[in-house]
């Protein structure tokens, strides 16, 4: 579990998030949202570690962030950030490949178990297909797939995306959404994931924070916050859910979201 406590972080003498205490799962799908500038990509770098905050600590498993080292960090922590790094005449398996680096480092030798690894990522990510493709080539759909096989291959049991579906059509963000589901329900890895579209959220998420001006407006379970009077004030529109058309087994919430205007 990650615990925050008292954090603050503040850019231009402006203070961009502030929460004072602030427990998020980390055997869960956990979904990060809010407005633009509300703060969640601020959040996500806190978690992973990329930014300290200005006031304030992060705890994971009760062991304070800032105590751990790059290498350790990395092997309990895999973060994907918005804009995918530059990945030029990389071929997919040698991204993958890049996932090994924190158990065996720039000159650590290499053995049969990551290439197991390697392999394994590659095949959970469904990309079987495209490994030996130039990872640049791939669609949208099948890049964001290459490089969650990298996380994989990095065997952290917490994954953090910030917005993996923004540049994605709708096929391929379910397809995403349904992936990162099963690395839940399956391999208990803990994900947590910034989205903006509601209906993603209560198709997939078992726990949501939502942020709202840099402080936490909501913090608990999918069910919870479906309630069109709570997400009518949580977006400042008014919000009616219907039931889904084609429920899904095992789904936490079956309704669709249905903007008012």
């Amino acid at each position: 579990m990650f615990s925050l406590s008292n954090i603050k972080v503040i850019r231009n003498s402006r203070t961009i998030l502030s929460v004072d205490q602030l427990n998020i799962p980390t055997d869960k799908l956990t979904v990060i949202l809010g407005h633009n500038g509300s703060g969640k990509s601020t959040l996500v770098n806190l978690l992973s570690g990329l930014t300290q905050p200005d006031n304030g600590e992060i705890y994971l498993d009760g062991k304070p962030i800032k105590s751990f080292t790059t290498k350790t960090l990395a092997k309990s922590i895999a973060y994907l950030p918005q804009k995918l790094p530059n990945s030029a005449g990389l071929t997919v398996r040698e991204l993958v490949r890049l996932g090994r680096f924190p158990w065996r480092g720039l000159l650590g030798r290499w053995n049969k178990n990551d290439e197991n690894v390697i392999a394994q990522a590659i095949n959970q990510a469904g990309i079987n297909g495209f490994s030996d493709t130039l990872a640049d080539e791939l669609s949208g759909g099948e890049r964001q797939r290459a490089w969650i096989a990298m996380l994989l291959a990095q065997q952290s049991p917490i994954l953090i995306l910030d917005e993996p579906t923004s540049a994605l059509d709708i096929h391929h963000q379910f397809q995403l959404m349904t992936l990162l589901t099963k690395l839940n329900h399956d391999q208990q890895r803990g994900i947590i994931v910034i989205l903006h579209d509601l209906n993603l959220t209560l198709r997939f998420a078992s726990h949501v924070i939502a942020l709202k001006q840099g402080t936490i407006a909501f913090n608990g379970s999918i069910k919870s916050l479906a309630n069109e009077k709570r997400l009518s004030s949580l977006y400042q529109t008014p919000i009616t859910l219907i039931p889904h058309p084609s429920p899904q087994k095992n789904s936490e919430i079956n309704k669709v979201a249905v903007v008012c205007a």
